[in-house]
């Protein structure tokens, strides 16, 4: 992308707060919608593995619009394309708010990732073009902090407006952001040059997008299909694996392809998009789950529920600002493993709670499990990126964005398809153990709650084993997020050393 003027201190200061603002509205959404899912779910009549498709079909969209940012402001203008991801991202979530159904959540979330894939590579290019050399490492730095408070931010945020008002308000919060944003834009933002002639690889673009697109349909409808007993989830499969042959076919035979194979030849790119897109498996695929854990086994109130979460990110932006200083005299790969350590301990821990949790329990292993995702995700992007040359290094931050969002939405369809499916097989194994010749109803104490012979006895058992069931399955999903994240300590071996002077491209990649 063409760098814009570097604008007078007073005009770099007001397109900087501009840019944090669009770039906090994005940040805001990625977890804001969170703690409010349980209420969305009442409200449009929704089962559990259907509203995660308020939370993947966002991620899915973001990842496919993500790659072709770059064409998109050269031939348009950097300026134009971030006044329309503004304006386009603010209606869209005015829509959501706004929407009655769960079919008009997903589309319109659908139209939010599309719109806001833009906004955080866009903000960063911004900033490097206002900014002289010198200045670049804090403006990124400060950026880095925006990006970090939003996911802090976001459960506490939308926690209150829900709570207080209703959960059409954690979208309609982006109004006066997307307002202030636009206008500050329009005012001081610079347009950059345009290049006419600069062309997309529309056939691969477009492959890549279905394949994407629709196995990700499959993975949220296959629980409530049952899997490949479906016509539908055959014919979604059979789509998404033609589209990616289509797509590989495509890419190996063109001149200039939508991705350059010469990328893979990297073995630090290679193992790093696998890398990061499990680190974005379990990172979201855990945000995720925590709130119903907290709200439906807990009974915490949702408010409650966003400030037990809130210390996880204190800690990952902690552990950010600290390796930030230690890349370039610490071995990247080391940092990696702390991190991958850290990350593995806080699910191992997760696997014995129970409803009778301590909320500090909750907030220590949160902050570890932030401590040890701010580890991995900067060094992650040091050693993935900083092998390839420069002109290689815009194409593969993309990529790398695709990678980890992809993984974000495999992750969080998988372990709710788990959770829905262990808990049924958990209560069908424990149920078969309650009989009313079971001597355990042989206490007063228990069938005066617990009677199997009165209607309201068998009412309250049936709840309680589906409490058990589903904390159980929620072990069994924790688990699977230890298992994956030790899965990848052998790729530690194959990255190579970053150059010594990659440590400064490392914030502006971080994301």
């Amino acid at each position: 992308m063409a760098a814009g003027h570097a604008p007078a201190g007073g005009n770099r200061a007001a397109v900087t707060v501009c840019v944090i603002l669009a770039t906090l509205m994005q940040a805001l959404d990625t977890t804001i919608a969170n703690v409010a899912l349980p209420y969305m779910q009442g409200s449009v009549s929704a089962s559990q593995d259907q509203i995660d498709w308020v939370l993947t079909s966002y991620i899915v969209a973001a990842a496919i619009m993500t790659p072709p940012t770059g064409y998109l402001a050269g031939r348009f203008g950097l300026k134009r394309l971030f006044l329309v991801s503004v304006v386009g991202f603010t209606i869209a979530s005015m829509l959501c708010g706004m929407a009655q159904t769960l079919t008009q959540i997903v589309l319109f979330r659908v139209l939010q990732g599309l719109f806001g894939a833009a906004l955080v590579p866009l903000s960063q290019t911004v900033l490097l073009n206002i900014n002289p050399p010198e200045r670049q490492g804090s403006a990124m730095a400060l950026w880095g902090v925006a990006v970090m408070a939003g996911p802090i931010l976001g459960p506490v945020l939308g926690g209150w407006l829900t709570e207080n008002y209703s959960w059409r308000y954690v979208f309609y919060i982006n109004l006066p952001i997307g307002i202030l944003a636009f206008l500050g834009m329009t005012t001081f933002l610079t347009e950059s040059k345009r290049n006419i002639l600069e062309k997309l690889d529309w056939f691969g673009f477009g492959t890549l997008s279905l394949a994407i697109g629709t196995l990700q349909i499959l993975l949220d409808r296959g629980e409530e299909l049952d899997w490949f007993g479906s016509g539908e989830i055959m014919i979604e499969a059979i789509v998404a694996a033609s589209a990616f042959y289509l797509f590989l076919a495509h890419t190996f035979t063109s001149d200039k392809p939508f991705v350059r194979p010469s990328l893979f030849r990297d073995r630090n790119f290679t193992a790093g998009l696998l890398f990061v897109a499990i680190v974005g498996l379990t990172y979201y695929a855990s945000l995720a789950l925590q709130p119903p854990y907290l709200q439906g086994l807990m009974n915490y109130p949702i408010v409650t529920a966003g400030l037990v979460m809130c210390p996880r990110s204190i800690g990952t932006m902690g552990a950010m600002l600290v390796v930030g200083r230690l890349i370039g005299r610490v071995d990247t790969r080391f940092l990696l493993a702390i991190g991958l350590g850290l990350t593995a301990w806080s699910f191992y821990a997760m696997t014995g709670w129970t409803p009778d949790v301590s909320q500090v329990t909750i907030i220590e292993v949160g902050i570890i499990q932030g401590i040890g995702l701010g580890f991995l995700f900067v060094p992650l992007s040091v050693v993935t990126l900083s092998t390839l040359s420069v002109e290689q290094r815009a194409e593969g931050a993309g990529l790398y964005s695709l990678a980890r969002n992809i993984g974000s939405s495999v992750g969080i369809s998988v372990v709710n398809s788990l959770l829905t499916q262990n808990t049924q097989i958990n209560h069908a194994e424990i149920a078969q153990h309650v009989t009313a010749v079971n001597r355990g109803f042989a206490d007063p104490t228990i069938t005066q709650f617990w009677n199997p012979i009165a209607a309201a006895g068998r009412a309250a058992l049936d709840a309680l084993i589906t409490q058990q069931a589903q904390v159980i399955a929620y072990v069994d999903d924790y688990k699977l997020l230890m298992i994956s994240t030790l899965a990848v300590i052998p790729l530690l071996i194959v990255f190579r050393k970053p150059p010594r002077n990659a440590g400064a491209d490392h914030l502006v990649v971080a994301e």
